[in-house]
């Protein structure tokens, strides 16, 4: 499987960018790195940049930071980028005997992947028989979808049974081979339609089962990221922000943003409101009053309020039930 060309669609590319450095050719390599600025630099010597951890505070290895960061270039469609940080780095994203696992996966290479997955040195061995049940699985289907009946069921017999995996999926497995082929697939639709769409969507399953080390997870450094925003997001005791937080500065919603100018005066009650409440979906405001009434305004697109309900009775400051919410 080639590499992606420049003019192929960001799409296509991101969407196939989980292939990673497995689609570049085996002969693939660069020389010498590249300045952005133009022309080349010479590599970095050993003792430069070797730090085992980054940061100002040392808590972040150098190893899975780099990873990370290749790994979030290959999933954006960075192929040439990705590539060129692995060889300036030293660091590569996959070890050469996962690489050769996951192009196996690629090809639908079952029982060499399996052969592979057993040479990885994976010490659990519950998690061995996991990602070869996912393997087999994928084996399985493919078999069935080559209407290669014998085949899928020796699997199944000699191959998915002694892993004493997940009874309940083995089942299901052997319902497909009673059944009429165009219905295999609606009972099991995230197959795909395709063997292509099946095998990415299986080189995702095994990262979840994996040890991280072994194959970074999918989406990593995004994940990281948006952890770090929500936390910055809860602990703004001021927040009232509607715009999206940025990445160049940590966010703090100062005073000067809590509002302060009044948009409408909801005149309905006839003395003093004690009590205001907002429905759980934010559609509904209740009021009550001195005046001894309730209000149940309702919140508009424009973000005003038009009474909804208005009734006569003793009021209490007890919080109001919404039969809106």
């Amino acid at each position: 499987m080639g590499g992606f060309e420049d003019d192929e669609p960001p799409s296509k590319r991101a969407r196939a960018s989980s292939v990673e450095s497995a689609n570049l050719p085996e002969n693939f390599c660069y020389s010498k790195s590249i300045n952005p600025l133009g022309g080349t630099m010479a590599r970095p010597l050993a003792s430069q940049g070797k730090e085992v951890m980054v940061g100002s505070k040392g808590v972040i290895k150098r190893d899975e930071f780099v990873r990370i960061i290749t790994k979030a270039l290959y999933t954006l469609g960075y192929e040439k980028s990705g590539a060129v940080l692995e060889e300036e780095s030293g660091i590569t994203l996959h070890s050469p005997s996962v690489n050769l696992f996951r192009k196996q996966v690629l090809d639908g290479n079952w029982d060499n992947a399996v052969a592979t997955l057993n040479k990885l040195g994976l010490l659990d061995e519950n998690i061995v028989k996991s990602a070869a049940f996912l393997l087999l699985e994928q084996k399985f289907f493919d078999l069935l979808r080559n209407d290669n009946l014998m085949g899928a069921i020796k699997t199944l017999q000699n191959e998915i049974s002694p892993l004493g995996v997940n009874r309940k999926r083995v089942h299901e497995m052997s319902s497909c081979i009673i059944s009429s082929p165009q219905n295999f697939l609606l009972a099991f639709p995230k197959l795909g339609t395709e063997a292509s769409d099946s095998r990415l969507k299986l080189l995702e399953e095994l990262q979840k089962v994996l040890p991280p080390a072994v194959m970074v997870p999918e989406r990593r450094l995004e994940n990281i990221v948006e952890q770090a925003l929500t936390v910055q997001r809860e602990a703004c005791y001021l927040h009232n922000s509607i715009d999206g937080l940025s990445l160049y500065v940590d966010h703090h919603c100062g005073r000067d943003q809590i509002p302060s100018r009044t948009l409408q005066v909801l005149c309905a009650h006839g003395d003093e409101v004690w009590f205001l409440q907002f429905s759980n979906n934010g559609k509904y405001l209740a009021s009550s009053s001195n005046d001894k009434s309730a209000i149940i305004w309702k919140v508009t697109m424009l973000l005003t309020f038009d009474l909804l309900h208005e009734g006569v009775q003793q009021c209490s400051v007890l919080p109001l039930t919404f039969p809106f919410s």
